[in-house]
């Protein structure tokens, strides 16, 4: 595979992720507002719909290839975000502890691929084309 397509192929497995988890939460916005509620976040059902708007856009800009470099950042922020609200490993039943650990780790596995993105930029099958 040449490097013209290896960056195409990151930003459609990167943004897979996240197009699949954003429909899913439009199909359960209810559901996924009493979760956010479970784990404390604040305004819940307003913070469902800015999850929603930031893996559903950031994953179609990113897959695009537009303003890449940039929602990558962004991403993956998000993402790391993400791992410390949700999976907090260090504070759950130990029953629980691989489960969230290698959640966690995922996260910041896909955080670092964002990083990549955003430090290499999206390659020339893109809109920004660099």
């Amino acid at each position: 595979m040449n490097n013209t397509l290896v960056p195409l192929l990151a930003r459609v497995l990167l943004s897979g992720l996240f197009l699949y988890a954003g429909y899913n939460k439009i199909l359960n916005v209810a559901g996924t507002a009493g979760y956010f509620g479970k784990l404390a976040l604040p305004m819940p059902e307003i913070l469902v719909w800015l999850v929603i708007a930031v893996e559903l856009l950031g994953a179609v800009l990113v897959l695009i290839g537009w303003q890449t470099r940039l929602v990558a950042w962004v991403m993956a922020v998000f993402t790391v975000g993400t791992a410390i609200i949700g999976h907090k490993f260090w504070g759950i039943d130990p029953a629980q502890f691989n489960n969230q650990f290698t959640q966690f780790l995922k996260n910041l596995g896909i955080a670092g691929g964002f990083l990549m993105l955003a430090a290499c930029g999206p390659g020339r099958l893109a809109v920004d084309r660099r």
